[in-house]
């Protein structure tokens, strides 16, 4: 079986095994192409330099809700980089709250448009935010290729997001006994929308939770979701590599 990782920060110096190591390992179990996803300036050029050695990986570039504070002018002129497969993570985070609220309402908006503007697709983190997160979208145009990534809501939440048709990208945290809701997401999710990925070095699937996550762990995750719909493992493999290259334009290769 193949898979996509949708979603991980290989570039982090906490990923188990440092960058090479970590696409080394995962290839091994099958995880055959890597998003590494910019957090802000630093990450963002760090998550492109880890793309331009690794012919599977690819890199976006973006301001984490938490780096709202930043800017977006500390990182536009970092999307005509070669390679680069969207914008983000951006998004709202109403539940730490790094950055004022109102500069996360402006620069998530701000994503919208470049994502817009640059024919990209759009990464969004929200966290108790989900009301706001859908104003602002509806405001600025979601986007054709937008993604959830890290999907902790519920089905009310998901539904949601597909009737906009946005993709949703399912981590670790799916795998946790106190996850019902999001598992509810996840049956109702369809093949065509579903994704799955690490968010490494965070979150890790049962049975590592607790531990540094990796690419590698990607299977963990889709067979919770393969036995959690009943339908074989093999074909929510082949589904979510089919979405994940759709909903990042069949640019990952």
């Amino acid at each position: 079986m193949s898979w996509i990782d949708s979603h991980c920060h290989i570039h982090d110096e906490r990923i188990p095994d440092g960058p090479d190591g970590a696409v080394a390992a995962a290839a091994e179990m099958g995880v055959d192409i890597l998003v590494t996803v910019g957090c802000d300036r630093a990450t963002s050029l760090a998550a492109i330099d880890v793309a331009s050695r690794h012919d599977n990986v690819f890199a976006t570039v973006g301001l984490h809700p938490h780096e709202a504070k930043n800017g977006t002018d500390s990182i536009v002129d970092l999307l005509g980089t070669p390679g680069i497969v969207g914008i983000g993570e951006a998004g709202l985070d109403y539940y730490y709250e790094h950055s004022p609220r109102d500069q996360q309402r402006q620069v998530f908006a701000e994503h919208i448009r470049l994502a817009h503007e640059h024919d990209q697709t759009l990464v969004i983190h929200t966290r108790d935010a989900w009301d706001e997160t859908f104003e602002i979208l509806d405001a600025e145009g979601t986007p054709d290729r937008t993604i959830f990534h890290c999907f902790t809501g519920g089905p009310d939440d998901a539904s949601r997001g597909l009737e906009r048709g946005i993709y949703l990208s399912f981590s670790g945290i799916v795998t946790f006994n106190s996850a019902k809701d999001t598992q509810e997401a996840a049956l109702l999710c369809p093949s065509d929308k579903m994704l799955v990925e690490t968010d490494s070095p965070y979150l890790a699937p049962v049975p590592h939770r607790g531990k540094k996550n990796r690419p590698a762990w990607v299977p963990h995750v889709g067979q919770f979701l393969a036995d959690l719909r009943d339908e074989p493992v093999a074909d929510l493999a082949a589904s979510t590599v089919a979405a994940t290259h759709a909903a990042f334009g069949h640019r990952l290769s």
